[in-house]
């Protein structure tokens, strides 16, 4: 695993604990193309795992990322990899369950430009996740979610409330969306518009 691009550009990632499934580099170099530009942003890295996600974003420009896993193995790889990269400054890590995470950020009134969503694919974790993102209002007007999911089990509707699907695209058997929410008028945020 490496870092695709960005500042770390081809610098080398330590791979996540045995029994996480890493978002290959095809799918981390398509998804930061479909996003273009994400400096500034502030991202939450949901489900980090080895925390590829944030710390590519983080290579190209991010302003901060926030990490989150369960798994203390995850969360070590984590550390490690912000360590390694000089990260640590940029970042924070939250070690326990994604949900909780989720309500703690809504009460403190955290909100985030990014969110990268990648839970076990069978966990049944999108729909709850997605929900507490939008009516929480932790993720900005405008913002966007990247979920990536198994490519046989689409996003039930009912998990899309508050977003518009932006764009939705196939890497063998794995799919990601890319969902934003509504800016403050309801409408998609148009000065974010193609990102």
């Amino acid at each position: 695993m490496r870092v695709i691009g960005g500042s770390l550009r081809s610098r080398r990632l330590r791979p996540p604990p045995h029994g996480v499934r890493p978002t290959t580099d095809r799918v981390r170099e398509s998804i930061f193309a479909a996003l273009g530009d994400v400096g500034g942003a502030r991202v939450l890295d949901l489900f980090a795992g080895s925390g590829a996600l944030g710390i590519e974003a983080l290579s190209r420009g991010a302003e901060h990322a926030t990490f989150v896993d369960v798994a203390r193995a995850s969360i070590a790889c984590v550390r490690r990899n912000l360590d390694d990269l000089g990260l640590v400054g940029l970042a924070r890590v939250e070690p326990g369950d994604a949900l909780r995470a989720l309500r703690t950020f809504a009460r403190r009134g955290e909100r985030f430009d990014l969110v990268f969503l990648d839970p076990p694919y069978d966990a049944g974790l999108y729909e709850p996740a997605l929900a507490a993102l939008a009516a929480e209002a932790i993720l900005a007007p405008g913002g966007l979610a990247v979920v990536e999911r198994a490519r046989r089990s689409p996003l039930e509707a009912s998990s899309l409330v508050g977003y518009i699907v932006e764009r939705e695209r196939a890497y063998g058997d794995t799919a990601v969306d890319l969902l934003r929410t509504h800016d403050g008028d309801g409408s998609p945020d148009a000065s974010e518009k193609g990102a």
